[in-house]
C-alpha cells in the first residue's frame, strides 16, 4: 500500500461562485426556435468524445435531439434525467408524436452537459441565463415545443427525401408508424431515407399536429425504462466499472463546519485494498480497489477534528431562537390591504403556530459520481441533474474550462432535489480526490466516489427547518376579512449563486411560495419572512417550498372554515371562484371521493373521517381529500386517498398517474415519520433504522383522477406532494378535534 498524506488546495476547490455561475451560464444562448436545429449533419456531436453523422455512419441527425440509423432506430436525446419520474417516456413521446416513428423504433440516451443545446428553456426566460439542469417540474413543460419541433423537422427532411428520390409531390406521401409510403406503391422506412434526409435543407419553420391528430400524446404505454430496471440490466452510477478504477469514501465531520486537525494515515496500513490517504476540502478521503476495502480503511482512520468554527447548537435552540424571531416583523413577502387593523377589528380571530424539522432526501441511491482526469478533459458519470452548475463547479476544481468537462448522463436512483446541488458538492469531492492524486503523480485512474446512506443523513443537505406563525380575522357572517402568515427558517439560495435571480429584496422566493401565492380571495393579506442564518448545510427538497407552506396554509384554512361553521370543501370553493385551476381540482377530487356522504364505519371503537387540501404549485393544482381511521389508542391508519390534478394537456396518463402516487407516498414518509434532529450541532439520524420512511403494507389506496385540459402541460413531479400531510391532518381533525402543529404527526 501507498500510503499518501494529501492536501487538496482550498481556495481552488471550493465550489463555483455567482460571477462564475453566470458567465459559464450565459455561453452561448441558442434560440427556442429551430435555429437549435442549424447543425452539422455530418458532425453530430452526440456525447462525451462520440461523434455521428451521415458521414462515418450513415445516420441522420438533423438536430440536438434525434438521431435515425440505417437500422430505422430513432434515438432521443434526452436533457433531463431519469430518476424515475418518466422523462425518458414523456420527451420521446413528444418526438415520436411528430416524427410518425413507431415507439418500437425508439431508444434514449441522455444527452451530453451542454447549454447551448440543451439548456432549460423555462429557466432561460426566467432567469436570462443558459443552464441545463432539472427541477422545478420543468422538464415537460420546458420541452413540450421543442422536443416536438425536433420530431416535425426531422419528418418534414424525411418527407422531403421521398419526394425528390421518388419524384412525387410531399404533400402525397403518408408518414405513419415509422414507413413512408405514396399511392404509387413506394415505400420506405426512415432508415433507409436517412442517408438523402441528412442531405435537405433543415427547415426553419414546421407545422406541428393539431390534438385531434395526436397518435401518442394523451396515451398510456410501456416505458422504455421499465425492462432495463425490472431486470437489473439498466446503469445507475453505483453500476459503473472502469478499467483500474478505484472508489473512495470520505470521512466527514461529525459536525458541520469543522475541519482536520489532524489524522494518522498509517492507522489504515496493512487493510488490503488500501491504496491512498488523501485530505480535501471537506475531509479525508480513502481510496481503494473495491468499496469495502475503502470503507475498513476509513472505519480504522484516526482522525482529530477542529471543531473550533463548528456549528454546535441543537434543534431546540434553533426553535427557541425561531420563535424569538416570529414576534417580530420580517420582510415583506406579499401585502395587501391592512391585515393587521382588519384581523384586530374582526368579529372572531384565529391563531396557530406549526413546527416543521429538517428533512432528509432519503435517496435509494446515495450520491455517486465516477470521474477520469486526464491533462486536458475531465470526464464525468453520474445521475446528473444539474449539468451546467456541476460541470463549472468540476471545471473549476480541476482548473478546466466548463467545456473541458464531460457528463455522461445515467439514471439515478431518485433525487427528490438532492443531486442538484449547488455546491455540486460530491462531485467536487470527487474531482478535489482526483486532482490531488494527479499531483501526486498518482493520477490516471477513474475514481468512484460512494457515499454511505449515513454519509448523506449526517453530512448531506436538508430541507430546512421552519417555524410559522398563523392569525385569521373572520367577520359576523364568517368570511375570511384578514390574514397573517410569518414565516422563519433558512434561506436555500442565500449565499449561492442563486442568490442574484431567487431573493429579491431580502425574500428568498422559494420560501414564501404557496404562502406568498395564496390562491383565497382574501382583502387583506400579509405575508413575512425571517431568514436566518444557521450552520446546517440546506437545499430544496422535493416541492420545495411548498412542503410546508401548503401544510400551514391547508391546515389554517380547514380550521378557519371549522371556526366560521362551515363545510371545509364549500368554504375553500368560495375563496377559489378566480382560480379555476385550482377550483376545478377541488371539484372533481371532491366529486370522486363522495364528500358529504358518510363513511363506512369501521370496527368498533374507531372513528372514521375525511380531510381536505388543494394547493398549486409548479403552475399545477392537486387536490387530495383522505380517508383516515383512529383507534381508541390514537393510533391513526390513511386508507384512502383520492387526488385531481390539473396539469394542463397531459402527455402520456399513466406517468401523471404515477407522479402523484408516488408524490403521495413521500409525502406521508415526511408526515409520519420525517424528522432530521440535531445535538449540539451533530445529526442524530444515520439511516432508515432512525429515519424511516413508508413501507408498502402503509400505503393507502389511492385513486387519480385528472382534469381534462387543452393548456400547455405543467409540471408534475413534485405537486403530489405538498396537499397529502394537510389533508391527514384535516382528517385527523375532523375525527378527534385536535389541531396537529406539529410534524410529523402525532395523536399521542
Amino acid at each position: 500500500m501507498n500510503s499518501l498524506r494529501l492536501h487538496a488546495g482550498r481556495d481552488e476547490s471550493t465550489p463555483i461562485d455567482r460571477r462564475t455561475f453566470l458567465k459559464v451560464m450565459s455561453v452561448t444562448g441558442a434560440g427556442l426556435t429551430l435555429g437549435i436545429f442549424a447543425v452539422d449533419n455530418a458532425a453530430q456531436v452526440s456525447g462525451p468524445g462520440k461523434t455521428t453523422g451521415t458521414a462515418a455512419t450513415g445516420e441522420f441527425a438533423p438536430n440536438a435531439f434525434l438521431r435515425i440509423k440505417p437500422d430505422n432506430t430513432v434515438i432521443v436525446l434526452v436533457k433531463h434525467v431519469e430518476m424515475g419520474q418518466g422523462t425518458y417516456t414523456g420527451l420521446p413521446t413528444l418526438v415520436a408524436e411528430e416524427l410518425d416513428a413507431a415507439w418500437s423504433q425508439v431508444r434514449v440516451e441522455g444527452a451530453p452537459a451542454d447549454a447551448s443545446r440543451y439548456g432549460n428553456t423555462i429557466w432561460r426566460e426566467a432567469f436570462g441565463v443558459d443552464a441545463q439542469g432539472t427541477g422545478g417540474s420543468t422538464a415537460m413543460a420546458n420541452s413540450f415545443d421543442q422536443y416536438r419541433q425536433a420530431g416535425a423537422a426531422a419528418r418534414a427532411m424525411l418527407v422531403s427525401a421521398a419526394a425528390q428520390k421518388w419524384n412525387v409531390a410531399p404533400e402525397s406521401i403518408t408518414v405513419k408508424a415509422g414507413m413512408l409510403t405514396h399511392a404509387s406503391g413506394k415505400k420506405a422506412t426512415f432508415g433507409e431515407l436517412a442517408a438523402a434526409a441528412s442531405k435537405v435543407a433543415v427547415p426553419q419553420n414546421v407545422k406541428l399536429k393539431d390534438a385531434k391528430d395526436y397518435v401518442y400524446i394523451g396515451k398510456s404505454f410501456a416505458r422504455p425504462d421499465s425492462k432495463a430496471k425490472a431486470t437489473g440490466t439498466a446503469t445507475f452510477t453505483q453500476d459503473v466499472k472502469l478499467p483500474d478504477m478505484l472508489t473512495a469514501v470520505v470521512a466527514h465531520p461529525p459536525k458541520f463546519g469543522a475541519t482536520v486537525k489532524s489524522f494518522k494515515a498509517e492507522s489504515v496500513q496493512g487493510i488490503p485494498g488500501v491504496r491512498y490517504v488523501v485530505e480535501i476540502p471537506t475531509g479525508v478521503a480513502i481510496v481503494a480497489t473495491s468499496f469495502w476495502a475503502a470503507k475498513k480503511g476509513r472505519d480504522a482512520l484516526a482522525i482529530e477534528w477542529d471543531d473550533s468554527t463548528a456549528f454546535k447548537a441543537s434543534s431546540a435552540d434553533i426553535l427557541a431562537e425561531y420563535k424569538r424571531l416570529a414576534a417580530t416583523p420580517g420582510k415583506v413577502a406579499r401585502n395587501e390591504g391592512d391585515a393587521a387593523k382588519a384581523i384586530a377589528g374582526a368579529e372572531k380571530t384565529i391563531d396557530a403556530t406549526y413546527e416543521f424539522p429538517y428533512l432528509a432526501h432519503a435517496t435509494m441511491e446515495p450520491m455517486n459520481c465516477v470521474v477520469k482526469l486526464a491533462a486536458d478533459r475531465c470526464d464525468v458519470w453520474n445521475g446528473e441533474q444539474f449539468q451546467t452548475v456541476d460541470q463549472g463547479a468540476v471545471a473549476k476544481t480541476m482548473g478546466l474550462m466548463p467545456q473541458q468537462v464531460f457528463i455522461t448522463q445515467l439514471f439515478a436512483g431518485g433525487s427528490f432535489g438532492r443531486r442538484a446541488n449547488p455546491q455540486s458538492d460530491y462531485l467536487v469531492e470527487a474531482a478535489s480526490i482526483a486532482k490531488s492524486l494527479a499531483a501526486m503523480g498518482k493520477g490516471g485512474a477513474p475514481i468512484k466516489l460512494v457515499w454511505t446512506r449515513e454519509d448523506d443523513m449526517k453530512a448531506g443537505f436538508f430541507r430546512p427547518m421552519y417555524f410559522h406563525v398563523m392569525k385569521a380575522g373572520l367577520d359576523s357572517a364568517g368570511n375570511v376579512v384578514g390574514w397573517q402568515h410569518r414565516i422563519v427558517g433558512q434561506s436555500i439560495q442565500m449565499g449561492t449563486a442563486f442568490e442574484a435571480v431567487l431573493v429579491k429584496n431580502g425574500v428568498d422566493m422559494t420560501s414564501i411560495e404557496g404562502a406568498a401565492t395564496l390562491p383565497y380571495a382574501i382583502p387583506n393579506l400579509m405575508v413575512d419572512l425571517h431568514s436566518p442564518q444557521i450552520g446546517v448545510p440546506v437545499q430544496w427538497w422535493r416541492s420545495v417550498g411548498s412542503s410546508h407552506n401548503a401544510y400551514a396554509t391547508e391546515a389554517f384554512i380547514d380550521e378557519v372554515a371549522t371556526s366560521a361553521g362551515k363545510d371545509p370543501v364549500a368554504f375553500r370553493k368560495a375563496l377559489l371562484t378566480h382560480q379555476p385551476k385550482h377550483l376545478s381540482a377541488l371539484t372533481l377530487a371532491a366529486e370522486k371521493a363522495g364528500w358529504g356522504t358518510p363513511l363506512v364505519p369501521g370496527k368498533p371503537g374507531t372513528k372514521r373521517s375525511r380531510g381536505v387540501a388543494v394547493h398549486e404549485s409548479f403552475n399545477t393544482a392537486v387536490a387530495q381529500i383522505v380517508d383516515v381511521t383512529v383507534t381508541s389508542d390514537n393510533k391513526f391508519t390513511v386508507d384512502r386517498v383520492v387526488c385531481a390534478v390539473n396539469c394542463g394537456l397531459v402527455v402520456n396518463p399513466d406517468v401523471v398517474k404515477a407522479q402523484m402516487e408516488g408524490g403521495i407516498g413521500f409525502g406521508l414518509s415526511a408526515a409520519l415519520y420525517g424528522a432530521i434532529t440535531l445535538k449540539d450541532g451533530a445529526v442524530e439520524q444515520s439511516n432508515f433504522n432512525d429515519y424511516p420512511v413508508l413501507r408498502m403494507n402503509e400505503m393507502p389506496a389511492v385513486e387519480v383522477h385528472i382534469v381534462p385540459s387543452t393548456e400547455k402541460p405543467t409540471g408534475v413531479g413534485e405537486p403530489g406532494v405538498p396537499p397529502i400531510a394537510p389533508a391527514v391532518a384535516n382528517a385527523l381533525a375532523a375525527a378527534t378535534g385536535k389541531r396537529l402543529r406539529k410534524l410529523p404527526l402525532s395523536l399521542a
